[in-house]
């Protein structure tokens, strides 16, 4: 009987667990204040984690996050070290997801043509 979920998926959702909580409970840095995970994908071979987040405001420039996420790739990785059972941790690399950003404005088109539309 097959598996439901693969170890690759499920080392994905437990980066992005223990990376979650420690960027909540234990990163200082102000530049990443406003972070929010919402994916990790993971390399076939595992050695190269992209974590994708997004941003409380999502019309904020995501710059700032990225860089503070930079500066702290390996506080990070050494936490994942320290929370999960694997040989080998990743490298993390830090994505933006504007898809927040992009829905809000398509919500806001399809309110403007609806309120366009009930005008005429």
């Amino acid at each position: 009987m097959p598996r439901e979920f693969s170890r690759h998926q499920r080392l994905a959702a437990e980066l992005m667990r223990t990376l979650s909580d420690v960027l909540r409970f234990e990163i200082k840095d102000p530049g990443v204040a406003g972070v929010s995970l919402t994916k990790v994908d993971l390399s076939r071979d595992l050695s190269v984690a992209v974590v994708y987040f997004s941003l409380l405001q999502p019309d904020d420039d995501p710059q700032p996050a990225i860089d503070g996420l930079r500066r702290a790739a390996g506080f990070l990785r050494s936490k994942l070290g320290q929370a999960m059972k694997i040989r080998h941790v990743p490298e993390l690399r830090f994505k933006h997801d504007d898809s927040m950003a992009h829905a809000d404005r398509i919500s806001r088109l399809i309110d403007a043509a609806n309120r366009t539309g009930s005008e005429g």
